[in-house]
């Protein structure tokens, strides 16, 4: 099964985007779908994102976790930008990675972007430290232990 279908899950996800993008069923746009669903994943997934997750629970209870994050720093970003000026206080700053595995650090960045309020600027070329623009930053030992504690630590479970 895998030899055809290498990657079942982000195929089917694709075939499902392309109908709902499309919005028909026709027979010529299930065709296109189905094979661009199989397709695309053979080409652009690398061999190394196949291996499953050590620990799939911890992954959904990480979704979880940012799902919350996402909602909850929306609400602190929608006060902040719509309050007096002195309430933000944007900044950068260095954190540095445990993580090694290349998918557990590109989920990191896109975890810390997705995230209102703050923004992943730059990753170190040896992949050592995430350079982290944030709309405020008070305490900037406090914000990268925060990302550490909820983010890398689980996605060092989940990936290494």
């Amino acid at each position: 099964m895998t030899r055809w279908l290498p990657a079942p899950i982000v195929t089917a996800t694709l075939f499902v985007l392309w109908l709902l993008l499309t919005g028909s069923v026709a027979a010529g746009h299930l065709l296109l779908g189905a094979f661009l669903a199989w397709v695309l994943p053979r080409v652009f997934v690398p061999s190394t994102a196949r291996r499953p997750l050590k620990r799939p629970g911890k992954a959904v209870a990480l979704g979880l976790v940012v799902l919350r994050d996402i909602v909850v720093s929306n609400v602190d970003v929608a006060r902040r930008i719509l309050g007096p000026e002195r309430a933000l206080a944007p900044g950068f700053v260095r954190v540095p990675l445990a993580i090694s595995d290349p998918r557990a650090i590109a989920a990191l960045a896109s975890i810390i972007t997705m995230t209102p309020g703050t923004l992943t600027a730059d990753i170190a070329p040896d992949r050592s430290h995430l350079v982290v623009h944030a709309l405020h930053v008070t305490d900037p030992e406090a914000l990268v232990a925060d990302i550490k504690a909820r983010y890398e630590a689980p996605l060092k479970e989940i990936f290494e």
